[in-house]
């Protein structure tokens, strides 16, 4: 028998058969973020706040008090997700594994700001900049965000390594800049932290132009800095292209196993076709890439029921 906290977590995770009712409340709550995210911004402007406090206030409420309910019922249900069930551990650890969970942080931040400025005074800029990671709740149902929070957990040593090295760049470069142009220029490289701006905004191919070196010896240094710092920026950005490309290829392999292990008989029933569609939901796939790798698929265990010689049916 179903429980009301099963039904509440197929509800929240769109699985069967609340898939419709999952996708409407998550197309509802993706409004409400971008509702939320544009009235933050407009409240920055003193004359709207001061015309339309109380309508900015009202739908902060509502907002929050909505995000509230999201929030719990998530921590409620979280043991009877497919994720959970799998672990033997005590519902309070499970629940306890879901608070300190990426998405669930995202989702308390989203509501603490405005729950503890009814204890605490705020500087309402930094609760305003606070509120903004709002936004950050998208992760939830975006699939390009969840690619790339895959993305960056896939290959967080291999950034980590990445960075490592440009931090050492950004010193050799600092410290070389400033042994060049100290003496010419005291006031924009008068020590080694003023010269890491210089550094920086080189390195990272922005160059400001507030500071620059004059001596020519300067000059061929910080073009030999500029020339390394294309090669510099371009290996985090090769790391988690790959990855974002590796993600969405196991994605798809994922899908294509799926498919293949429902075509053991050599028809898809209604059952089986619910639950790829399920599946794709979850993966993120759009239905013209699921309906292709199920042709694929489909075309290919036909072929191998048959034999490649005297094409008889094996």
């Amino acid at each position: 028998m179903t429980t009301y906290r099963e039904k509440v977590a197929a509800l929240l995770a769109g699985r069967r058969p609340y898939q419709k009712m999952g996708r409407y409340l998550d197309f509802f709550l993706i409004a409400l973020i971008m509702i939320n995210v544009v009235a933050i911004v407009l409240e920055s402007v003193p004359e709207l706040t001061a015309q339309y406090y109380h309508y900015f206030l009202l739908l902060e409420v509502i907002s929050v008090g909505i995000f509230s309910i999201e929030y719990l019922l998530r921590l409620w249900s979280c043991v009877d997700n497919i994720d959970a069930k799998q672990l033997s551990a005590s519902n309070l650890k499970k629940r306890l594994a879901y608070i300190f969970s990426p998405l669930a942080l995202i989702d308390l931040m989203a509501i603490l700001p405005t729950i503890l400025m009814m204890f605490i005074s705020f500087d309402l800029r930094f609760l305003r900049v606070i509120r903004l990671f709002r936004i950050f709740k998208l992760t939830r149902y975006s699939r390009a965000m969840q690619l790339l929070l895959a993305a960056f957990k896939e290959e967080g040593s291999s950034l980590l390594a990445a960075f490592f090295i440009m931090s050492v760049v950004l010193i050799m470069a600092s410290c070389g800049i400033y042994l060049l142009e100290h003496d010419v220029q005291p006031d924009k490289f008068g020590s080694i932290p003023d010269s890491m701006w210089w550094a920086m905004a080189t390195l990272t191919t922005v160059g400001y132009g507030d500071v620059v070196p004059i001596t020519p010896i300067g000059r061929f240094f910080g073009g030999v800095i500029t020339l390394l710092s294309m090669g510099m920026v371009a290996i985090p950005t090769g790391l988690l292209a790959s990855s974002f490309a590796e993600q969405l290829r196991k994605r798809r392999d994922a899908f294509n196993e799926a498919v293949l292990h429902s075509l053991h008989d050599g028809v898809l029933d209604e059952q089986e076709r619910q639950h790829l569609e399920s599946l794709r939901v979850e993966l993120g796939l759009s239905p013209s890439e699921a309906s292709q790798a199920i042709k694929l698929m489909s075309s290919q265990r036909a072929y191998a029921t048959y034999c490649r010689h005297c094409g008889n049916k094996l």
